[in-house]
């Protein structure tokens, strides 16, 4: 499997695309399948796309918020991908101010939602599986994709290296991300890989060790 990161959008998010090497293609006219995940400028991941023929079957959503979103309508409709995101943030991608583009004069357009996730969900998509873990906290709708074949988690803005994501947005729940971060820790079991909305890759030992937010208990200001 390789994972490709695109910085990508207004404030950088790390845009991951997703797809297993060995993947073979029955003809030069065919592309290798692929999952998308947080696409915030959808320019610059065809672009990437096409470099390594590359098809995007599925666009996987950590969250609603519009630095993660704004590339998702072109996207979808360029590829024909299908679209999943968690229930409870669904509705910033049906326009209005659910995705607080307004806090950064951006536009997410809207577009069709084609899976709505509850957690706990396990899926194939690019031949990959995926399973979900629903994490709410800076969003109401937060997950965390895990390639448990790869341990690998794409933690979109619930946990980045050395730290976590803010609770202080419309949506944004400070007990909520703490039990988050300890549904992360607890139930996933030794070191993954961990692939953050935003800054560097981490792992998952490394945070429990170092991340001050998961050493320090409870009731902290996120």
């Amino acid at each position: 499997m390789k994972i490709l990161c695109v910085p990508t959008g207004p404030l950088s998010v790390n845009t991951y695309i997703v797809f297993n090497e060995s993947a073979e293609t029955p003809s030069n006219s065919e592309r290798i399948p692929c999952v998308v995940i947080d696409p915030a400028n959808s320019h610059k991941v065809v672009e990437v796309l096409n470099q390594n023929n590359l098809h995007c079957t599925h666009i996987l959503l950590t969250h609603g918020h519009f630095d993660h979103t704004m590339g998702v309508a072109e996207l979808k409709s360029h590829e024909n991908a299908l679209v999943a995101i968690h229930e409870a943030d669904a509705g910033a991608l049906a326009g209005g101010k659910a995705s607080l583009a307004y806090l950064g004069g951006a536009l997410v357009k809207p577009c069709k939602v084609d899976i709505i996730l509850h957690g706990g969900e396990c899926f194939t998509a690019a031949g990959i599986e995926f399973s979900v873990l629903h994490t709410p906290g800076h969003t109401k709708g937060g997950v965390c994709y895990v390639i448990e074949k790869e341990r690998v988690i794409f933690s979109g803005d619930t946990l980045f290296r050395l730290s976590v994501g803010r609770t202080d947005l419309d949506g944004g729940d400070n007990d909520a991300l703490y039990n988050s971060l300890l549904l992360l820790t607890g139930r996933l079991k030794g070191d993954y890989r961990v692939f953050p909305g935003h800054m560097s890759e981490t792992t998952l030992d490394f945070e429990r060790k170092h991340n001050p937010y998961l050493r320090g208990g409870g009731n902290q200001d996120y």
